[in-house]
C-alpha cells in the first residue's frame, strides 16, 4: 500500500540466520529443545501447584502465574522462529509483526509486577508475619494477580498503537530472528522519537517501579533475617527467598539492556543476542531455579513420582 511517496510494506523478512548457510536443522533442534523445556518445566510446576495441598499459599498462587506468563511468552517467539528454521523464506506479515510486538510487550510487563508481587508477599511472610493472613488473603491475592495481566497489556497497547503509525519504506529486512520493539524501530524510516520516549516512561512504570519495590522490600527482609539469632533460621528464611531473587536478578538485568539500547553502538549479533537471552531463554530457565532450588516444590515432585511409581 502506498503512503504518500513511500511504499510500506506489508512483509518482513528476518536476517538473523541469514549467515548461517547450513546447520538450520541443529538450530531447529535447540530451539525445539528449549521451547519444549519451556513448556513442559512451567506446566510441571502449573501441576505440582495444583496437586500438592501444600503448595496451596499466596507464594504458589503466584508462581503459578508466573509459569503460565513464560508459557505465553515463549510461546509468542519460538513457534515462528521454528516454522522460519524449515522454509527457505524467513519472514513474517507486518499484521503478525505487530501482534508479536504486543504480546512480548504485554507478557513482559505482567511478569515484572507479577515479581514484584512475589517480593511483597515474601516481605509480609517474614516481616508481617501475625498479619500475613490478612495482607494476602485469596481475594487480594486475584486482585492483584490481575492487575498486573492488565497493566502489561495497557502498556502493550500503547506501544502497539504507536507502533503502528510508523512508515518502514522500502525497509523490509531486520536483522533478527523475531521482532520486539527495539529492532523495529531501528528499521522505521519516520520519526521515533515519541516511541522512544514513550519506552522510557514504561521502563519506569513497568520497569525500574517494580524492581523498586522488590529492592525495598529485600531490604526489610535482610534486615528481619540478619535479627534471627539462629543460623538455621536464618537459612530456612533466605532459602524461601533464593529462587525468586535469582529470577529477579535474571529476568531484571535482561529486561533493562534489552529496551534501554542506545540507537547505535551494538552490534547486531549482541543485539540479536540480548533479545534472544530475554524473550526465550530467561523462561526455560525459571521452571529450573524454582525446580532446584526450592525444597518444596523439589518435594511436590518427589511426591508425585513416587505415587506414580506406586501405581
Amino acid at each position: 500500500m502506498d503512503v504518500g511517496n513511500q511504499t510500506q510494506v506489508t512483509e518482513f523478512t528476518f536476517l538473523g540466520f541469514s549467515g548461517i548457510r547450513h546447520g538450520h536443522f541443529y538450530l531447529f533442534v535447540v530451539f525445539l529443545a528449549i521451547y519444549l523445556v519451556t513448556v513442559l518445566g512451567n506446566i510441571m510446576i502449573v501441576v505440582l501447584i495444583q496437586m500438592d495441598p501444600r503448595l496451596h499459599s499466596p507464594m504458589y498462587f503466584f508462581l503459578r502465574h508466573l509459569s503460565c506468563l513464560d508459557i505465553c511468552h515463549s510461546s509468542v517467539t519460538v513457534p515462528k522462529i521454528l516454522t522460519n528454521l524449515l522454509r527457505q523464506r524467513h519472514s513474517i506479515s507486518y499484521q503478525q509483526c505487530l501482534a508479536q510486538v504486543f504480546f512480548l510487550m504485554a507478557f513482559s510487563g505482567a511478569e515484572c509486577w507479577i515479581l514484584a508481587i512475589m517480593a511483597y508477599d515474601r516481605y509480609a511472610a517474614i516481616c508481617q508475619p501475625l498479619h500475613y493472613s490478612c495482607l494476602m488473603r485469596p481475594r487480594v491475592c486475584m486482585q492483584l494477580a490481575m492487575a498486573s495481566w492488565v497493566c502489561g497489556f495497557l502498556d502493550a497497547a500503547l506501544h502497539t498503537a504507536l507502533a503502528s503509525r510508523l512508515s518502514f519504506g522500502g525497509a523490509s529486512k531486520i536483522h533478527h530472528i523475531f521482532f520486539d520493539l527495539p529492532p523495529l524501530l531501528r528499521i522505521a524510516c519516520s520519526d521515533t522519537y515519541i516511541n522512544e520516549i514513550m519506552i522510557h516512561i514504561a521502563t519506569f512504570f513497568m520497569g525500574m517501579s517494580p524492581f523498586l519495590l522488590i529492592t525495598i522490600s529485600y531490604f526489610y527482609i535482610l534486615s528481619s533475617i540478619l535479627r534471627i539469632r539462629t543460623n538455621t533460621g536464618r537459612r530456612k528464611a533466605f532459602s524461601t527467598c533464593a529462587s525468586h531473587m535469582t529470577v529477579v536478578l535474571i529476568y531484571f538485568g535482561n529486561g533493562l539492556v534489552n529496551y534501554n539500547q542506545p540507537s547505535a553502538g551494538y552490534a547486531l549479533e549482541i543485539d540479536t543476542l540480548i533479545s534472544t537471552l530475554y524473550c526465550i531463554i530467561t523462561p526455560m530457565l525459571n521452571p529450573l531455579i524454582y525446580s532446584f532450588r526450592n525444597k518444596e516444590v523439589k518435594g511436590a515432585l518427589r511426591k508425585v513420582l513416587e505415587s506414580q511409581r506406586e501405581a
